[in-house]
């Protein structure tokens, strides 16, 4: 599903992502996140954010386009409502192949109002998202938003799991190997989920798999944020492969693709903490991560000697084959 480099491509196709979250207290995280799909290789980023983040935001990079559209409760005039906002974002959909909701979001109730109008919209037009952070708070309040919707990844750390089976009333106590992660994908209706730890378990509910090839040992802020940034680029690239805009066998299907998405993302950002870690140890930063995404990329698909054997090969039950 890794299209190839050819002259006949053209801008936009090979991934239009937007990032939407970014408030006043929170600038980095959207940022991470719309640049790892950036550096991943999407052909065009966007951030949706609130005025004050996006005016910080556009001093961090002018490769990412940014979007004042969002409004906290604070600074929203008495004429704007989550529709009214909400409105914007909507319109900008058609322009976009992926959308990735909670970095930097903040748990403001007009922000989440908004980004509920947007899932609903998003839903209406099959499009693939990504719910991390205070996004993931909106689904634990509204599971409703994202209940049997197959277009759409959870990425939770351990506190947001647990919060999640919570609001669907599960007890995961004991078990392993996936086995949590593929009872709470079930539970909501075939959504992917993937369950960040020291290994990254992934389950739509039917099939569950493992991504542990070695990360770093750093568990600094804004991680997660390179994961959102990278899925949405796979997912982009699986809009590509089944648009068929180069030639290919086309024997990958949407929910197999969809997979290979969610391991993608998963095994470029472990790869990245490995290369980061094994620079800056102790001092590690999220920004650390977003300087190795190209290479890791690179180690993990196409190197001499690429780690993960056949970057699109058929999927296997619970685990992948790799080389070290």
């Amino acid at each position: 599903m890794v299209p190839p480099m050819l002259e006949k491509f053209h801008k936009g196709q090979m991934g239009r992502i937007a990032v939407i979250g970014g408030s006043e207290d929170y600038t980095g995280a959207p940022y991470f996140s719309a640049m790892a799909s950036a550096r991943l290789g999407a052909d065009m980023s966007h951030v949706i954010c609130e005025p004050q983040a996006g005016q910080v935001i556009k001093t961090y990079s002018p490769n990412l386009m940014v979007h004042p559209y969002m409004r906290q409760s604070s600074h929203a005039s008495t004429s704007d409502s989550a529709s009214s906002i909400a409105k914007n974002i909507i319109d900008m959909l058609p322009r976009l192949h992926v959308i990735v909701i909670g970095p930097g979001l903040g748990r403001d109730p007009l922000m989440q109002d908004t980004c509920a109008k947007v899932i609903e919209a998003a839903k209406k037009q099959n499009m693939p998202f990504v719910l991390d952070a205070d996004g993931l708070t909106l689904i634990q309040t509204r599971p409703e938003l994202v209940q049997g919707y197959r277009e759409c990844i959870l990425t939770p750390n351990v506190v947001e799991f647990g919060r999640l089976c919570k609001s669907k009333g599960l007890n995961v106590d004991g078990l392993e190997n996936g086995q949590a992660a593929e009872k709470l994908a079930k539970a909501f209706g075939g959504v992917t989920i993937i369950q960040k730890g020291a290994k990254d378990y992934i389950s739509n509910g039917d099939k569950t798999f493992i991504s542990d090839i070695q990360g770093g040992l750093k568990r600094s802020g804004g991680q997660g944020d390179t994961l959102t940034g990278s899925l949405a680029t796979f997912l982009g690239w699986r809009k590509a492969y089944l648009d068929k805009i180069w030639d290919h066998d086309g024997d990958l299907d949407p929910v197999e693709l969809l997979a290979l998405a969610a391991f993608g993302g998963s095994s470029v950002t472990r790869e990245c903490s490995r290369l980061a870690f094994s620079k800056k140890g102790r001092s590690l930063q999220a920004s650390d991560l977003t300087d190795e995404v190209s290479t890791a990329f690179t180690n993990l698909f196409e190197g001499l000697a690429p780690k993960l054997v056949g970057g699109a090969a058929r999927l296997n039950k619970i685990t992948y084959d790799y080389q070290r």
